[in-house]
């Protein structure tokens, strides 16, 4: 019996690669997706049966061709998880134009030219999952979120757009909203006074999102939080 397709957009050290490696383990083949082929490629190399695609998800021809090599090469993807992001803090007076819509570019008009790919045949399944991994951000415009906010809003109201109309097809559209800081090297280095509880965990966003995506038709979930228990909210 051939694996379902999990296709994950955004793969960095941090969530992108946990998300891989967790619907890797789930008993998916696993595409790959990033900017640069460096992290993805070797973790590619870790899984079985994952490839390592390069996709600049703000530009349309890139998203389309990707995606088209996918089919190709793995087949049609079963659950897409967006996990690409992007953007500058500062406020309405410190942010540029190019970095508003930079980050408009990468978390919502990415998201929608990325769901595009998936859809139809989705439809055609009656079946699918597509997650978005979205931010506290997108529910509250603090003052140096002027860039950042804005485009996770926009993320969460295309995501919830979309589950109106692609849940009666049988298309599960849900949306992970991530509270707190993620557990990295570079952010440990940066706050070396927090302990291990003040951090989110990478596999258990991964793991999250691995649920949602198995959640039975009868209850499905549109938004979930998550956050370190600690998290002051």
């Amino acid at each position: 019996m051939e694996k379902p397709i999990c296709a994950v957009v955004g793969v960095g050290p941090g969530n992108g690669a946990a998300l891989a490696r967790r619907f890797a383990a789930g008993g998916y083949a696993v595409a790959l997706m990033a900017r640069g082929s460096t992290l993805s490629g070797t973790l590619a190399a870790e899984l079985d049966d994952a490839r390592a695609y390069e996709c600049d998800v703000a530009d349309a021809t890139s998203v389309k061709d990707t995606f088209a090599r996918v089919r190709a090469e793995l087949g049609e993807v079963d659950v897409l998880v967006y996990n690409a992001g992007s953007g500058s803090w500062g406020s309405i007076e410190e942010i540029t134009p190019e970095a508003f819509e930079a980050a408009w570019r990468v978390n919502a008009l990415g998201s929608l030219l990325v769901a595009r790919q998936v859809i139809l045949a989705m439809k055609r399944a009656g079946a699918g999952s597509i997650i978005f991994i979205g931010a506290t951000a997108s529910l509250r415009g603090m003052p140096r979120t002027a860039a950042f906010a804005p485009a996770k809003a926009a993320q969460r109201i295309l995501a919830e757009s979309m589950a109106r109309s692609l849940w009666p097809a049988g298309i599960h559209v849900a949306l992970v909203v991530l509270d707190g800081v993620v557990d990295l090297p570079k952010t440990r280095e940066m706050m070396p006074d927090k302990s291990e509880d003040f951090f989110i965990k990478p596999k258990d966003v991964a793991e999250s999102a691995f649920w949602l995506s198995g959640q039975a038709r009868s209850a499905w979930s549109f938004a979930i939080e998550a956050r370190p228990f600690g998290e002051t909210w």
